[in-house]
């Protein structure tokens, strides 16, 4: 049965009753698997108003595009509340952790030995950490001798900083722009 214009408002509704119970962010191809009749467009469009209507709103919580799909996500003005709620502490990785996720991020797939080289040190032990927390995977293994594993960054790693996909990751010069930034901010204080 085609949706037809009056029943968008019913069509949304559903759409967001589906973002609501998913475990993790819903991709639009899922939606579309439910309602085959429509197109991706459609799809998209009922999943933007939705985005747009939330944010109007100005509630505790928000419809964010993350992972490749969409989820309800509280507000992080409200982080230190909810961490009190659920009486857990903030999600920490050490700076060896999150050197060596930036580095699979940006260079995936990539060896554990090329991380080292990378770094200047082992990463094992810090990939091990990244693999027990889901932020990176197993994608397969390298052609050479040896075949070593090839690492890659999880749906997970993308839920948890927020991103829509690895387009998102900021470029060299986005990073230079805020590393220059912090550091003109630390000359203006007075010590």
């Amino acid at each position: 049965m085609r949706v037809i214009e009056l029943e968008k408002d019913q069509l949304k509704k559903v759409i967001e009753c589906m973002i609501f119970v998913s475990d993790k962010p819903l991709t639009s191809q899922r939606i579309q698997k439910v309602f085959p009749d429509l197109n991706k467009r459609e799809i998209t469009d009922c999943i933007q108003e939705l985005i747009n209507e939330w944010s109007a709103l100005d509630r505790g919580f928000k419809l964010s595009e993350v992972a490749n799909g969409f989820q309800f996500r509280t507000s992080s003005d409200f982080s230190e509340y909810i961490m009190r709620f659920k009486e857990s502490r903030p999600f920490r990785l050490s700076r060896a952790a999150l050197e060596s996720l930036a580095i699979i991020a940006y260079n995936q797939p990539i060896t554990r030995l090329e991380v080292d080289r990378i770094r200047g040190v082992d990463s094992s032990s810090v990939i091990g950490v990244l693999l027990e927390r889901r932020l990176v995977e197993i994608k397969g293994r390298k052609e050479v001798i040896g075949r070593p594993f090839l690492y890659g960054t999880t749906n997970e790693f993308l839920e948890t900083f927020g991103l829509k996909s690895l387009r998102d990751l900021p470029t060299l010069k986005e990073l230079e722009e805020i590393e220059s930034s912090i550091q003109q901010s630390f000359q203006r204080i007075d010590i």
